[in-house]
């Protein structure tokens, strides 16, 4: 296929940050990521993003999955970096791979197979995400990348190293960047069941008939904040990498704020006002704007009497909500608007979920929530 036929376009990622303990030198790693669109030629991201020295990894295989570590024989293909069967990433880069040949349906799993060398240090921090709502496994120690059948030590919800997946499109495939907290993330969402607001839009795009296709790219990570950061850099940081950087992009949807009005680390330092909120989220307005991006702006859901963490919830917090919530729907800044707080409130309570929406601790959707989130949004913002 010649280079001017179409472009890459992502279809599937995985916010990169620091992944809690776990066993993988001198092992494989198999992931389960689920593209959204399909194509017959794919390529893979993998991050070193928080690694402290350069990684060599591999050797590395994409096929298609079957189910649980189970990769179909026929279609498992290497995966080359500059013709190499290893990828080496230097600290804090990525490393794209060649493209791989592989015939790959909408919304089908794909069984990705890491090797990492016995040599790499024991206390190496790892980048990937810990908390991915799909399943993985790690196999005991040895190189098993060309197995079907994955000899399993441990299931694991971390992506390792993987942090994107992306497909060769026509011109006119556009890609749309979930870009939030937990609440994009999915986090209580049933594990394997693909419950959240953007897989629920992967769903819906791949379903209608006509109207333009498009990739979806979830880049949600659980306590993300616009202003501060957490446990991976606030939203105002991450917001080059995570959507400008992303293959194809032409729309992003910004549902984040909440874990700043909760002041997630419970500093003193990090209390924010209503109004440095709405002056954050302009500037990612501004900055997706600058690359030919339309911005679509997600309303904060309730919060009040959360369970998650007792005692986030404030009466002062929860006025904070309306008064972004107000901002968002009324000032004009994004190009539309996605009442998710409207959906999904109760309208007995207007400050509280519906308890059919609601996982139980009031602060996240259940699977029923999350699914109404990706069911609401207007398809035809993005023709």
């Amino acid at each position: 296929m010649k280079e001017s036929a179409g472009h890459w376009v992502g279809t599937w990622t995985s916010t990169p940050a620091p992944i809690e303990t776990i066993d993988l030198v001198g092992r494989t790693v198999r992931m389960a990521p689920r593209v959204s669109i399909g194509g017959s030629r794919l390529r893979l991201r993998l991050s070193n993003a928080y690694g402290p020295s350069r990684l060599t990894v591999g050797p590395i295989r994409v096929a298609l999955r079957l189910a649980g570590d189970e990769a179909a024989k026929d279609s498992v293909r290497p995966v080359t970096f500059g013709g190499l069967p290893v990828a080496t990433i230097p600290a804090g880069a990525l490393a794209v791979s060649d493209p791989v040949e592989l015939e790959v349906p909408p919304l089908a799993d794909l069984a990705v197979s890491v090797y990492l060398p016995a040599d790499i240090p024991g206390d190496f921090c790892f980048t990937g995400h810990s908390n991915s709502r799909q399943t993985s496994y790690i196999s005991p120690v040895g190189c098993f990348v060309d197995e079907p059948r994955l000899p399993v030590g441990e299931a694991t919800q971390a992506v390792a190293l993987l942090s994107a997946v992306e497909v060769w499109a026509p011109p006119d495939v556009g890609g749309i960047v979930a870009f939030g907290d937990s609440l994009t993330d999915g986090n209580l969402s049933t594990v394997d069941a693909h419950a959240r607001w953007p897989d629920e839009l992967a769903r819906r795009l791949a379903a209608r008939r006509g109207g333009r296709r498009l990739g979806v790219m979830n880049q949600g990570f659980g306590g993300n904040r616009i202003l501060f950061d957490t446990r991976a850099e606030s939203g105002l940081r991450r917001f080059d990498r995570d959507v400008l950087a992303q293959s194809g992009v032409t729309h992003v949807i910004v549902l984040l704020g909440i874990n700043d009005i909760r002041n997630r680390n419970q500093r003193p330092s990090e209390v924010v006002t209503a109004e440095e909120m709405i002056r954050g989220l302009e500037q990612l307005v501004i900055r997706a704007h600058a690359h030919g991006l339309k911005v679509l702006g997600g309303t904060l859901l309730t919060f009040e009497h959360e369970t998650f963490n007792p005692g986030f919830y404030t009466p002062e917090g929860e006025a904070k909500r309306q008064a972004v919530n107000e901002w968002i729907r009324s000032s004009g800044a994004f190009d539309a608007v996605i009442d998710f707080e409207g959906a999904l409130r109760d309208p007995s309570h207007p400050t509280r979920m519906l308890p059919m929406y609601d996982c139980g601790d009031h602060l996240h959707p259940s699977d029923a929530g999350y699914r109404r989130m990706g069911q609401i949004i207007d398809l035809a913002l993005f023709d």
